[in-house]
């Protein structure tokens, strides 16, 4: 997901950073094929004077991204990481709170909004492809910040989905599960992993 992302990102003209990997040469790979703004670096050189973060690695390795990190008060963290368990069987935390919420204990002083994480990565060319269309695919994305709300509103854009602004942070509780649904339907169903949602408003007829 995170180098898919990276990648859209900096081919929509944003400047990106790949990092946190076990393979160095995988992250170089990533910044050359992304184009000329995007690079490789630690997550302390993604962090430092980025406008955004993405984190997208597996719950198990949060706490440790987050200390190669370091300081990241103020800065905008978008997570689309899932808090599941170790054989990603299910949710480690649900119902009375969520991943994104978790998160934001760990980081008090940052801005967290959830994004990102109810789609299959592998849609995300699709869309973006397909970014110019009328009726573009839906994107929910909830947060507290509304700086932060903003930061990540441009990019779902960027990206070519319709940002639906779903609320305050504690919204993940529904978005998180409702990720499940989508991987079943995406890795279990019949049609294949590239799945993308659209909600559509209707006139109320009594």
């Amino acid at each position: 997901m995170g180098g898919k992302l990276g990648t859209i990102f900096a081919r929509a003209g944003h400047e990106v950073v790949f990092s946190y990997s076990h393979s160095a040469k995988k992250l170089d790979d990533l910044a050359r094929d992304a184009g000329t703004t995007a690079s490789a670096g630690s997550p302390a050189d993604a962090a430092r004077n980025a406008d955004a973060i993405l984190l997208a690695v597996h719950w198990s390795r949060v706490d440790d991204v987050l200390r190669q990190a370091g300081d990241l008060s103020d800065q905008v963290v978008m997570t689309c990481s899932l808090p599941m368990n170790a054989d990603d069987t299910d949710l480690v935390i649900a119902h009375t709170s969520s991943g994104a919420e978790d998160l934001a204990k760990r980081i008090p002083n940052a801005r967290i909004v959830s994004a990102f994480g109810t789609v299959p990565s592998e849609v995300l060319f699709s869309v973006f492809q397909k970014r110019s269309r009328k009726n573009r695919p839906s994107l929910v994305y909830c947060g507290d910040d509304r700086k932060a709300k903003n930061v990540a509103r441009r990019l779902i854009s960027d990206v070519g989905f319709e940002p639906i602004d779903a609320g305050p942070l504690r919204i993940a509780r529904y978005t998180e599960p409702f990720t499940l649904l989508i991987a079943r339907l995406a890795y279990e169903g019949k049609n294949g992993p590239a799945l993308a949602y659209r909600f559509d408003w209707y006139d109320e007829i009594e």
